[in-house]
């Protein structure tokens, strides 16, 4: 996800691809695939605990944010992990400590390496402060440790995570500049790739390693990653697509990538992140990161819930294997900003996506189906 205290705005020139006509069957698409990775992306929902918020369920009464969500359909949760964040959230002790709770819940873990003290996404792959002076050749062991050290950690503690991703939307690569891809070369993010796979598959080998872009946009782009990393010999075991209408196109685009990029390189696909705002109002002095919706779908708490449905008809009906929402839970709490270096300053972007409105209630119509 973009660093959410800033507006992202793209224009994206999208060629619908018309779907088979039997992946537009919803029966024939019900019997024959099922959503099993029913995820949330619930990495600022600590800070907000440890800041007292409240959140609410359908009835109004107040319980465990995992524990509502869950009861929404939930099975799978997605925390992001910085390297050496300022704020000292999402780093390696914070996520250690909420892991166990993910799991005393009975719920499944993906861990999402950014691979950096911050935000990484399509726009920026800062290396980590600790790193920024090491070359490829020193990244690959950086990577391979860390990656190591983190999966062993949680291991350790009978906390193993069931899958991860090995970088966050790294469309053009990551760990700039040494990974990132240049004039078409993906042979430094390759070795990069490698070393977080092996690493992964030697801490547990039944650990589900996930590379994941934001090209649920656009065929070409994808196939232009996928095949550029398949080039290098790298492997993964699932292919992770970000998707957000008002950012990338019509929901029959998504399908069309979703469905090629299965059929192409044989792999399970998962939308890694999605949202939709139920509102265009502002909690909070920090502009909203998202400011429209998409066509069909209001901006209400009824909008959302159809919107995120949406997504989960298209994406089963394509052939995908799981949705992850992201940050459901970030309503706007004081304190708990966007910004690792400034946590208690900074506002909250997300506050319009949340499934949760300004006072921690639930947005009743969003659920998780299989």
């Amino acid at each position: 996800m973009r660093s959410p205290g800033r507006i992202v705005k793209a224009a994206l020139l999208l060629a619908a691809v018309a779907l088979p006509a039997a992946m537009l069957t919803p029966t024939d698409a019900a019997a024959a695939n099922s959503l099993t990775m029913l995820g949330a992306d619930v990495s600022s929902a600590q800070r907000a605990i440890d800041l007292g918020a409240k959140y609410y369920d359908s009835s109004g009464t107040a319980k465990d944010p995992l524990d509502i969500l869950k009861a929404a359909g939930v099975n799978y949760v997605r925390l992001r992990i910085w390297n050496n964040p300022a704020s000292g959230y999402n780093n390696k002790a914070k996520v250690l400590a909420y892991a166990k709770q993910v799991k005393a819940k009975g719920l499944k873990l993906l861990i999402d390496f950014h691979y950096s003290d911050t935000w990484a996404d399509p726009g920026k792959q800062y290396k980590p402060a600790a790193w920024s002076s090491h070359g490829i050749s020193a990244l690959q062991t950086d990577v391979y440790n860390y990656t190591y050290d983190v999966c062993n950690s949680l291991k350790s503690q009978g906390t193993t995570p069931d899958s991860v991703q090995i970088g966050n939307e790294i469309n053009v690569g990551m760990l700039w500049d040494d990974g990132k891809v240049v004039n078409n070369s993906f042979t430094n993010l390759g070795l990069l790739l490698k070393s977080g796979y092996n690493a992964t598959k030697a801490c547990n080998s039944s650990t589900q390693v996930i590379i994941h872009t934001a090209d649920a946009d656009s065929d070409s782009n994808a196939r232009w990653f996928y095949d550029g990393i398949k080039a290098q010999g790298v492997n993964w075991d699932i292919t992770g697509l970000s998707y957000y209408c008002m950012w990338h196109g019509t929901l029959a685009n998504m399908g069309s990538v979703v469905s090629d990029m299965k059929s192409r390189y044989g792999k399970d696909v998962i939308i890694a992140e999605t949202a939709y705002p139920f509102t265009t109002s502002d909690a909070d002095s920090t502009a909203n990161s998202v400011t429209s919706g998409c066509s069909g779908y209001p901006l209400t708490w009824a909008g959302q819930g159809a919107e995120f449905t949406a997504v989960q008809n298209t994406a089963r009906s394509a052939g995908a294997i799981g949705v992850f929402y992201w940050e459901p839970t970030w309503y706007a709490v004081t304190g708990n900003g966007w910004d690792p270096a400034n946590i208690s300053s900074s506002g909250d972007g997300w506050d319009n996506m949340a499934i949760f409105n300004w006072t921690g209630q639930v947005n009743p119509n969003v659920k998780w189906t299989p």
